[in-house]
């Protein structure tokens, strides 16, 4: 009654806080800044991203997540703590449970290293959820029932494709290639068609704004600001639509090559359902314009979008941790 029961789905791009009874109360990028002498945490989440490419010397703003797993332990250790006391307070006497969501393909020993992080965050119990099953449950799709059902979870720093059935999942295939990859593709492309060195956070204005998965009919056009490689001052250059598409086509086709995976391998009852039911697409990168229809026509299997895809792994997470019993075969606890 007294503990907290909080639910976090650890992202490589955008980190999303569940309270059992509460619902969402926090969604902010997954960046820290750290000073360089002391080590200390300066700023978390939206304030830190702010800084991404803009710090001086003597502080770093960096994501502590990469391809959906820590790329740096004790600073994700630290933004742990930092979410967990946003939520409980500063002081806490009943220490929380906390549930995290991995990415299925996920070593062992990628696993215990979020376990670890998350006890000396100050969690009391440590639970870990695969991340295309809480993506199905916030997708509201009947997973307990003896039919197959396909999801695929396409975040910041990884694609997850699985299929569904009886509250477990069957076959899971994971590449490590999503919306950050993405992101370099645009800036490697301007930096070999136009000339300009971008940063990370213009490639990623341009891929919200004018980016999208096939051609558009009516081509859309914005000027994209940077620094000439050659002369080294800054520049403006007007990019099309079409020249997006073209350079993130080939990532799209890696992230697409999960799901086709997934199809070759699921068993022939569970690929009819399947067929009928279309895959569903969950995580930010799927809000990408017309990427629904890209997969459609590359799979030949009818795909669609789920209702507020950014956080459906969270609800899902939120979800299981409020009815831990119903969900305990698929979770692990530390």
């Amino acid at each position: 009654m007294f503990t907290h029961r909080i639910g976090i789905d650890l992202g490589t791009a955008n980190s999303v806080v569940w309270q059992a009874g509460k619902g969402i109360v926090m969604n902010e990028p997954t960046v820290v800044a750290v000073g360089m002498e002391d080590g200390r945490v300066v700023a978390v989440g939206n304030e830190a991203k702010e800084m991404l490419g803009r710090t001086p010397g003597n502080i770093t703003a960096s994501r502590p997540m990469r391809d959906g797993v820590i790329a740096d332990y004790r600073v994700t250790e630290a933004m742990l703590r930092y979410f967990i006391q946003k939520v409980c307070g500063r002081v806490f006497i009943f220490k929380p449970e906390v549930m995290i969501c991995v990415p299925a393909g996920v070593t062992q020993v990628e696993r215990r290293a979020v376990l670890d992080a998350t006890l000396s965050a100050g969690a009391k119990v440590a639970y870990l959820i695969d991340e295309p099953l809480a993506a199905a449950i916030g997708a509201r799709l009947p997973i307990a029932a003896a039919s197959g059902n396909m999801i695929i979870d396409i975040g910041g720093g990884s694609a997850e494709a699985a299929v569904i059935s009886l509250g477990g999942v069957v076959v899971h295939k994971s590449v490590r290639v999503a919306g950050n990859k993405i992101d370099e593709a645009i800036t490697n492309y301007m930096r070999k068609k136009h000339n300009l060195y971008v940063g990370e956070t213009s490639a990623e204005d341009v891929k919200l704004k004018i980016g999208s998965a096939v051609a558009l009919p009516a081509v859309e056009t914005m000027e994209v600001k940077g620094r000439d490689t050659v002369t080294g001052l800054p520049k403006a250059v007007p990019i099309t639509s079409t020249e997006i598409t073209e350079a993130i086509l080939p990532v799209l086709i890696q992230i697409i090559g999960a799901a086709k995976g997934v199809l070759e391998e699921t068993p022939p009852e569970l690929a009819s359902d399947i067929i009928d039911k279309g895959i569903v697409m969950s995580g930010g990168t799927s809000m990408l314009r017309n990427f629904d229809r890209l997969m459609t026509e590359i799979t030949g299997v009818p795909c669609h979008v789920a209702e507020d895809p950014l956080l459906s792994v969270v609800r899902g997470t939120g979800v299981a941790i409020e009815n831990l019993d119903l969900y305990k075969k698929s979770i692990t606890r530390r």
